[in-house]
């Protein structure tokens, strides 16, 4: 298990997405490579914008899918941290189910 301190890279308001592309490519992706938890702690961070997390987990997840959550944690959330995270997994895995639906797949929403 790996964690990820955010206040630690980005401080009370993560913003820059350069540091959360970082976290993507040398934390997230090589962690989910090998079956390894990757635990994201928010803990301190007040705030964050979409484009941070979009630029930590989105690719992630439209590559893996929804089974790449099984592997990430996300610890120590503000509820507006909280809803900004849930926002971008939603339209992430959107993302992904319209890819499916283009390449044939079948639409199993409601």
């Amino acid at each position: 298990m790996i964690t990820v301190g955010i206040f630690d890279l980005a401080s009370d308001f993560a913003e820059d997405k350069d540091v959360a592309a970082k976290v993507r490519d040398t934390k997230i992706r090589p962690a989910l490579e090998v079956g390894e938890e990757v635990i994201l702690d928010f803990t301190r961070v007040d705030l964050t914008t979409q484009s941070f997390i979009h630029a930590m987990i989105s690719d992630v997840l439209r590559v893996k899918g929804e089974e790449a959550l099984d592997g990430i944690a996300f610890k120590g959330c503000q509820q507006g941290v909280q809803g900004i995270i849930e926002t971008v997994i939603q339209y992430s895995l959107e993302t992904t189910e319209d890819k499916d639906l283009d390449a044939g797949g079948s639409d199993t929403r409601p």
